[in-house]
């Protein structure tokens, strides 16, 4: 019974089933069918006679087949006359309105067709009857002509169209066990046949592990639905390798770049213990060093909670948002670490107060503008950082141009991933987790925007974000309206 919980066998057994029942109906309705053709041969024949025997009675046809001087009842009811009409198979019975044989075929011996009906709608009644003579197929008809009346009853046996049905019927029987037999194999193979893909694919997921993304099922030239699961399949496994790769990236990289404030804060922790009651210098020094490690930490963790969240998107609340007002405070907060370093630090707009209005979250929209301006400053040692906002074609673009160090033209896709830091960035004089334009990255698609980054022809890098804009709203300024 186990085997008959798998989809290929119930796939089978359905199908096997139902054409089997098709099958069934279809023998049935032919045997029914081949029934009333016989029957109806039946009535044909005796419809002949009797109509034959009945045109002999009215003397239609009896002066040629009887000659003038004879009684038509006389000749139908003696004996041998009616052997005319009568076969093998075929009886003729003459009775009398009451219903008392007074004629009938020597094939018949003393058995008679049965009683005739006592009333009648029509002259004509047709009847089967169970005789000695077995199921006989009889027509009887009352004939009435001046002075005379009588019932002609002809009668067909039915026991060689019996046996003829019954032999289509073991030929039907027979050919529906066979065709179960060929349904049923053809189902189980047709089912094996439609299934075996889906086997494959199970096999496949089955032998699939961390270490096996790289399996393909690689059914590109199949066109159905199985083939277009699989080609769905080989494009989730893509996913997962990219994403597993991108998560083992992104533990390496975590680990390396935790493992040496660690190791700082381990250390100065050791020199606390044994020289913070010695040496105050070494105790100033070693907490000053806890401190900046713990804060970089800190930061750190920070930034991966932050990617996280933009990475997922998930309950993120969205609604409309004046970019540049975003901006506007992402660029005064990163004003004093500018002042400190004596660039200057500006923005410039070209849309109206209050515009372009994007869809998203206000503080990881600030979170990515203020990254943007904090990664300027950070690697621009003179000149300045100018944030430029703008719309176009329907989308928000958010620049930030820096006269900086630059990055290398092989590094400017790279510089959005994890941990990643750049020859010139490398430096621990500059501080960073490396986290920072991975985040931007992150915020700038859960927002349906992308971010890039290109030389700055004035030197230095710009930055380049671009998000769908919300249509402004119809201004209600009464100046705006024509009086």
């Amino acid at each position: 019974m186990i085997r008959f919980k798998t989809l290929r066998w119930r796939i089978a057994s359905f199908y096997a089933l139902l054409l089997i029942v098709v099958i069934a109906l279809a023998a049935f309705v032919l045997t029914f069918e081949v029934r009333r053709i016989l029957l109806d041969g039946a009535q044909a024949k005796v419809d002949t006679i009797g109509v034959d025997i009945a045109r002999v009675a009215k003397r239609d046809s009896a002066l040629s087949v009887f000659g003038d001087s004879f009684s038509v009842l006389n000749e139908l009811t003696t004996p041998g006359n009616l052997e005319h009409w009568a076969s093998p198979s075929t009886y003729i019975e003459i009775d009398t309105p009451q219903g008392y044989p007074i004629g009938k075929s020597t094939n018949m011996g003393s058995a008679t067709l049965g009683p005739s009906p006592t009333t009648r709608r029509s002259s004509v009644v047709y009847s089967v009857a169970n005789t000695p003579l077995g199921e006989v197929f009889v027509r009887d008809e009352l004939i009435r002509y001046p002075g005379v009346a009588l019932i002609v009853k002809v009668g067909e046996s039915l026991n060689l169209y019996y046996e003829i049905l019954g032999r289509i019927r073991e030929l039907l029987a027979l050919v529906v066990f066979l065709s179960a037999v060929l349904v049923a194999l053809g189902s189980y193979a047709l089912s094996s046949s439609a299934l075996e893909p889906i086997d494959r694919l199970i096999a496949a997921m089955g032998e699939i592990r961390a270490d096996q993304l790289d399996r393909r099922i690689g059914w590109t030239e199949r066109l159905d639905e199985l083939g277009q699961l699989a080609r769905t399949f080989d494009a989730m496994l893509d996913r997962l390798e990219e994403g597993f790769a991108r998560e083992r990236q992104f533990i390496s990289d975590a680990s390396h770049e935790l493992k040496t404030p660690l190791t700082i804060i381990n250390a100065n922790a050791q020199m606390l213990e044994r020289w913070a009651d010695k040496d105050e210098h070494i105790r100033g020094d070693s907490l000053r060093a806890i401190r900046e490690e713990s804060a970089a930490l800190s930061r750190m963790i920070n930034g991966m909670l932050v990617l996280a969240k933009a990475e997922s998107g998930d309950g993120i609340p969205r609604k409309p948002v004046a970019l540049d007002a975003v901006v506007a405070e992402a660029v005064k907060l990163g004003k004093p670490r500018a002042d400190e370093k004596g660039l200057t630090l500006d923005m410039a707009s070209t849309s109206p107060p209050g515009e372009p209005i994007v869809f998203g979250d206000a503080n990881l929209l600030r979170q990515l503008v203020s990254n943007l301006v904090d990664n300027a400053i950070k690697f621009t040692d003179e000149g300045r950082v100018d944030v430029r906002l703008a719309v176009q074609n329907g989308h928000a673009i958010v620049e930030v141009a820096d006269t900086g160090v630059g990055i290398e033209s092989d590094a400017l896709e790279r510089v959005f991933d994890r941990f990643y830091r750049t020859d010139k960035s490398r430096n621990r004089a500059i501080p960073g987790t490396g986290l920072g334009l991975a985040i931007v990255r992150s915020i700038a698609r859960v927002h349906d925007g992308v971010v890039e980054a290109a030389p700055n022809p004035d030197g230095g890098t710009v930055f380049r974000v671009t998000l769908p804009a919300v249509p402004s709203p119809p201004s209600n300024d009464p100046a705006s309206v024509g009086g």
